[in-house]
């Protein structure tokens, strides 16, 4: 459990110590990191651990906004570390153009797929889905049935993934949350009858599995309803008060985490919300990251940006924050997959010097060509390329008909390609 803080003392040193981290620029670097009591105590040097921390809730509480679900209060500050972060995703995840990705449009499809299911993989994993990333892939793009519940976790969370990019810009109600809860729990849970339902009963706690202390209660379950509406009209609805979508994605999503409507699956289902809230807003780049993937490397930080949020009089500041980080590295790593991509897509060029090879085609060989044992589909050509199975046993068929795949039949209708054994000779020829 997170430290509780002092009680703040307010004296005649608050405003000339307030005054001296203004001028030194320590409070820009305690407000960007957006430290707690924890942290802050330790930066004290000409005044006590008590004096640092009033002057810091001090300069907070003159730059707070105050928001209200139901009958609990809670309050955020724009910090300048914030601000330049929402600017920068403003001009690269947001708007209509979208050069600077490098993303071109005939790939953007495939990226799609690609992105889904790195989240739904990830979403899955922080959860308790035990599986490989090459298994989990696999499942997808072939469009296996899942064998566990940690596989039906991950291809719940795809489905879920794909139905909200469709239904992007609908507006959300307690029934369309219900359904995404129902989408994102098909089969994992304890009780089926709690799959879609909100939770009827106060005997759900967040536990610290390590010493089974209870970290979190949530309300009662006779105030969901209220909750619930107010959520629902805080994602409609633009307040008066202007609120930046990112930061109203990050509220929505520490709001479903923290009402925990549901007895499972709530982890899940705020993840998939926030998704639905930057689409619906315009971040289209959103359908591209995996914010998940971060969060499941940095799960520690996760849940303490949760518990000091709330132990500290429920200022979502430090939940903002952390979240921005993960976007800003989803980002980032969105940008070395492109990269990446790009030079296989580069690499594969070369085999469309063969006559009658397609750009889909050339990436297939340059899948046999990395991976000699590889075992191919037409299912799962379909997903990965995101064309129908009339094209997809086409580009297969023809690479047959080209000497460079070998057809195993599997049985009466189903059949696998593989790497033909006149594969590098048929190369040879094209002097590839």
């Amino acid at each position: 459990m997170i430290e509780q803080a002092p009680q703040i003392e307010r004296t005649d040193e608050t405003i000339p110590i307030l005054a001296k981290l203004q001028m030194n620029g320590n409070i820009q670097k305690i407000q960007d990191e957006y430290l707690y009591w924890d942290k802050i105590k330790y930066k004290a040097k000409d005044c006590t651990p008590k004096e640092l921390w009033s002057a810091i809730k001090l300069f907070r509480f003159l730059r707070r906004k105050e928001l209200k679900f139901h009958s609990f209060k809670f309050h955020y500050v724009i910090t300048n570390y914030i601000h330049k972060s929402l600017h920068q995703f403003d001009m690269n995840i947001g708007g209509t153009l979208g050069s600077n990705t490098g993303i071109a449009e005939t790939d953007k499809a495939k990226y799609i797929i690609s992105a889904i299911m790195e989240e739904a993989i990830s979403s899955s994993q922080m959860e308790g889905a035990n599986t490989t990333r090459k298994k989990a892939k696999e499942m997808i793009q072939q469009q296996k049935k899942p064998k566990n519940k940690s596989e039906q976790m991950i291809l719940n969370n795809f489905i879920t993934m794909k139905h909200i990019v469709q239904q992007k810009n609908d507006d959300l109600s307690a029934e369309s949350l219900l359904y995404i809860h129902k989408l994102i729990t098909d089969n994992t849970l304890g009780d089926i009858e709690d799959e879609g339902k909100f939770r009827e009963s106060d005997d759900v706690h967040i536990v610290n599995h390590a010493n089974s202390e209870v970290v979190h209660t949530p309300p009662l379950h006779s105030e969901l309803k209220k909750l619930i509406d107010d959520l629902c009209f805080f994602f409609n609805t633009d307040t008066e008060e202007f609120i930046h979508p990112i930061i109203k994605g990050c509220i929505i999503h520490f709001m479903i985490g923290w009402i925990h409507a549901f007895t499972d699956g709530n982890g899940r289902t705020a993840r998939a919300v926030f998704y639905w809230y930057m689409l619906k807003k315009g971040y289209w780049l959103t359908e591209y990251l995996s914010i998940s993937r971060i969060i499941k490397n940095s799960k520690s930080q996760y849940e303490k940006a949760y518990l000091y949020s709330e132990i500290d009089e429920n200022d979502l500041t430090y939940f903002i924050t952390y979240h921005i980080r993960v976007m800003e590295k989803a980002f980032d790593a969105l940008k070395e997959y492109i990269n990446r991509k790009q030079k296989e897509v580069f690499q594969a060029a070369k085999f469309m010097k063969i006559p009658g090879v397609n750009d889909r085609m050339a990436q297939i060989l340059k899948i046999i060509h990395d991976d000699p044992n590889k075992i191919l589909n037409a299912k799962e050509m379909e997903s990965r390329f995101n064309v129908s199975n009339f094209t997809a046993r086409t580009d297969l068929k023809s690479l047959v008909e080209l000497g460079l795949l070998e057809i195993i039949q599997v049985n009466k209708q189903k059949q696998n390609f593989v790497k033909s054994s006149t594969f590098e000779n048929t190369l040879k020829t094209y002097k590839l």
